[in-house]
């Protein structure tokens, strides 16, 4: 059922929607990252390397993971102490940093990338692990943790002030959504079979945050839906070839000027 092309197709979606959910989850506590393409290339060498070293998957996508987790928690420590567009060039400057680095990193093929990993990702894979961010994302909002996090992004003040550790929710947040980055990458790695740098810059950074403004911050299906749009449908209106892409960018005017807040609408607080 999931094979050839639209098999293909929706292995790229499910990653896509878990880049989205790794930029939804610190976008809950009010921390917009324009780097999260870094937090994906450091999960999709660290797992390439590790299967190629015969380590079983399972173990390499968690490795990957945690590696992007831990590098979310270095990022977010001075992204405590700052907010706005200078949160966001901070973020953007990391994932540059992780970009030029394994563009240098010759243990990891350099400038020449590196391939020849074995082909282990697949549906089940992708979906399962889609399936239990989407249930996480979900069940966060009603958690204390989740509550904590939507209380700094509404106030960052009055949420100290009611006792909410802001340190702590915000360097959660940022490592949470580093680490499903990290997988996400992993699955990407042992998917395409071959990464450099190149995939993981910028753009990727700016995929990730149009899926999530394109769903809708407010609510957790927003990811998943902003990440259906924006990759499927360059696939649907394939057959206006050049003017494929053309099509796409007046649905995103169209979507950011009668659907300002995002496809989903915000949920609602639960008393």
């Amino acid at each position: 059922m999931f094979e050839g092309y639209w098999g293909s197709v929706a292995i790229f979606f499910g990653i896509n929607v878990l880049m989205a959910f790794s930029l939804y989850i610190p976008m809950t506590a009010g921390l917009i990252s324009l780097g999260q393409g870094g937090f994906m290339a450091i999960g999709a060498y660290a797992s390439a390397v590790l299967t190629k070293d015969s380590v079983p998957f399972s173990i390499a996508v968690a490795a990957g993971g945690f590696l992007a987790a831990l590098s979310g928690i270095l990022v977010g420590i001075p992204a405590i102490r700052i907010r706005g567009i200078y949160l966001i060039i901070l973020t953007l400057g990391f994932g540059e940093i992780v970009r030029v680095f394994f563009l240098n990193f010759s243990y990891t093929g350099g400038a020449s990338g590196i391939g020849g990993m074995p082909p282990y990702t697949n549906f089940a894979w992708v979906a399962s692990a889609c399936v239990v961010t989407s249930l996480v994302a979900w069940r966060l909002r009603y958690a204390r943790i989740g509550r904590a996090m939507i209380a700094v992004h509404a106030d960052e003040v009055a949420a100290q002030a009611m006792g909410v550790n802001v340190v702590r929710v915000k360097l959660t947040a940022f490592s949470v959504g580093a680490f499903v980055a990290g997988v996400a990458g992993a699955f990407y790695a042992h998917y395409a079979l071959f990464i450099d740098s190149a995939q993981f810059g910028f753009l990727r950074s700016a995929d990730t945050f149009l899926f999530v403004v394109l769903g809708g911050i407010g609510n957790p299906l927003g990811p998943i839906a902003g990440a259906a749009v924006a990759t499927l449908t360059p696939e649907v209106f394939r057959f206006l070839q050049d003017w494929r892409m053309t099509f796409f960018g007046a649905l995103l005017i169209a979507a950011a000027v009668w659907r300002p807040d995002g496809l989903i609408a915000a949920v609602r607080s639960r008393q």
